[in-house]
């Protein structure tokens, strides 16, 4: 409510739950005393609070975010592909919020970021930045300025190179923790080719992207982080945007033996760095 979203009816069990909100917003809403048990029946936690809202689905175009919000705001955008966990994106949007990303695009196949476990986890971050959903990949560049550089979070587990170039011959896993053996591939001159079944549809050539890690400097003006599912991984075309826009792939290394860290915790760190290099940059010059 506090970040302007339109309350239509409220449930509530307790009379004294409403001194607890806005009442300036409470004007407009349908008001519905009812006892506790039902709302226990309602919910689909397990340790309901007594008091459930009903709000308008926003639009983000006509959305009017928290000032606060829109002041630090950063050129640095977020893509969630194939993210299909409620929990993981909710706190994947809170993450986004709290760096001050400017926009989320989710690509179909991402759940619903108004699925209700997303709404929780999310945190209110629903409202405060623009989230567009249900994206085609070939849509998606249309929501980046064109200037925008992509980059990728991705899990590679071998040992890389200063100059972050690949090893040619060496056998790699390109999707952000997947390890679905029919991902691996293996470079020949300038592409990246999948090892697997040439007839199977899925194993595409790989664009070649340049990988470095995620704490060297990336973040040098309007930016767009894309990171994947925890089943399947980047998606081809999201490795295409990286390679148009002149973008990389940015790797967590983890101690030996672990394999790769859960996509809501990996975006965190990546956009985090992020925030840190776009504001070191703001205050360079």
């Amino acid at each position: 409510m506090e970040a302007g979203a339109i309350l239509h009816t409220l449930f509530f069990s307790r009379v004294d739950q409403l001194k607890m909100l806005p009442s300036d917003k409470l004007q407009k809403a349908n008001l519905v005393k009812v006892k506790f048990q039902d709302i226990d029946l309602w919910s689909d936690v397990v340790a309901p609070q007594g008091i459930m809202g009903i709000f308008r689905k926003p639009d983000h175009v006509k959305m009017k975010f928290p000032e606060t919000q829109l002041k630090n705001t950063l050129p640095l955008s977020l893509v969630c592909d194939n993210i299909r966990d409620p929990g993981n994106l909710g706190t994947i949007l809170r993450s986004a919020a709290g760096a001050g990303c400017n926009k989320v695009l989710l690509t179909k196949g991402c759940v619903d970021a108004w699925e209700p476990k997303v709404i929780r986890a999310g945190m209110g971050a629903h409202f405060r930045l623009p989230i567009i959903n249900n994206l085609e990949w070939d849509t998606v560049g249309n929501y980046l300025s064109e200037n925008t550089k992509v980059f990728v979070g991705d899990n590679y587990w071998k040992t890389v190179p200063h100059e972050a170039e690949f090893t040619p011959g060496k056998a790699i896993d390109y999707g952000w923790i997947s390890n679905d053996p029919r991902r691996i591939g293996y470079i020949e001159g300038d592409d990246y080719y999948s090892s697997g079944d040439e007839g199977d549809e899925e194993l595409q050539d790989i664009p070649r992207v340049p990988i470095q890690q995620y704490h060297e400097q990336w973040a040098r003006g309007p930016s767009a982080l894309v990171i994947g599912g925890e089943t399947h991984g980047l998606s081809i075309e999201s490795l295409l945007l990286a390679k148009n826009s002149r973008g990389r792939r940015l790797y967590i290394p983890v101690v030996p033996g672990i394999e790769s860290l859960n996509s809501a915790m990996a975006v965190s760190i990546l956009l985090f760095e992020g925030r840190r290099q776009l504001l070191q940059l703001e205050s360079s010059s």
